[in-house]
């Protein structure tokens, strides 16, 4: 399924330890794009950097090399990537496709509708046609975030994994924040730029992110940016059924290094993936060459983990 000279990427939050699920994800990526001869670059997505502290980055590139991974050029760190972002909003704005949102929280859950998942909600366009006057008087009280006008059409991309995938982004939702009130620069907006600029072809991540999608898209059209090729792939669940998640410190580095070697846990999660038919241990490069994208399963992926570390274990 991957093309010649696929140039990936791995980019991390550093809010807490590497998990099995972030594993993963930098595995597929991994061998999706060595399997091809191409590029594996590393990212740090630290753009909050008190909630992303450099020592996490640190820890999170050495459990990376515990595990045998490795990458073409310096890392990324997009806490100092500001003047870049800087760059491309204004370029949005010059094109008028962004305003200033005063909204509160409290305003926007109480002015907003759920989506069909029920889990983020549809911005309202409440701030959208305000006045100039309007505008300078709600600034004297609160800093704006700034949001983008998003049209009431379809959009459609084919997902690596899940085919395609269509969404209206007027009606699942709404204008979206680039820039937060804070001042930091939006996820959606910092990812876009900096999957161009590095050349990065192919974006593996997790389905959770699927319906962030359509609005990277959006924004490379708006910005002439290039889109990569998407694969979001199954979510990791534990022996109970629960996604692994880092707030949880469900299943990390530090655990699992102590009770596994790097070869027993690659195995174990190219073997959850349907990368190896069994489960047992496996180095990258024994991985990079038998991979093959039509193994990989859609549903998400229950962990079988070792005895010792199943959460029903005496």
């Amino acid at each position: 399924m991957s093309g010649a000279g696929v140039t990936g990427r791995f980019a991390p939050t550093p809010s807490g330890r590497l998990h099995l699920g972030n594993i993963a994800c930098a595995l597929l990526a991994y061998l999706s794009a060595r399997s091809t001869g191409g590029r594996f670059l590393l990212r740090i997505e630290d753009l909050d950097p008190p909630r992303c502290p450099r020592r996490l980055a640190a820890q999170a590139m050495e459990d990376l090399r515990f595990l045998g991974f490795d990458w073409d050029e310096p890392p990324l760190y997009q806490s100092e990537r500001a003047a870049v972002y800087e760059r491309a909003l204004s370029q949005l704005d010059a094109q008028g496709a962004l305003y200033p949102c005063f909204c509160s929280r409290a305003e926007l859950h109480a002015s907003a509708a759920p989506n069909a998942g029920d889990t983020q909600f549809v911005y309202s366009g409440a701030c959208a046609q305000l006045t100039a006057a309007q505008r300078m008087e709600r600034a004297k009280s609160r800093r704006p975030a700034t949001r983008v006008r998003v049209p009431d059409e379809l959009l459609t991309f084919d997902d690596g994994l899940y085919g395609r995938v269509t969404e209206n982004l007027a009606r699942d939702c709404g204008d979206f924040i680039v820039r937060r009130s804070d001042g930091l620069f939006g996820y959606q907006l910092a990812v876009v730029v900096d999957d161009a600029l590095s050349g990065v072809t192919e974006v593996v991540r997790g389905r959770d992110i699927l319906s962030s999608t359509p609005r990277q898209i959006y924004l490379q059209r708006l910005l002439g940016l290039p889109t990569p090729r998407y694969v979001h792939i199954p979510l990791m669940l534990d022996d109970e059924g629960r996604r692994l998640a880092k707030r949880d410190g469900d299943l990390d580095l530090t655990t699992l290094s102590r009770a596994m070697s790097p070869q027993a846990i690659l195995g174990m999660l190219a073997f959850s993936l349907g990368v190896l038919e069994e489960n047992r241990p496996a180095t990258l490069d024994e991985l990079i060459r038998i991979f093959d994208w039509r193994r990989v399963p859609t549903q998400d992926v229950r962990l079988r983990l070792p005895e010792g570390l199943r959460r029903d274990a005496p």
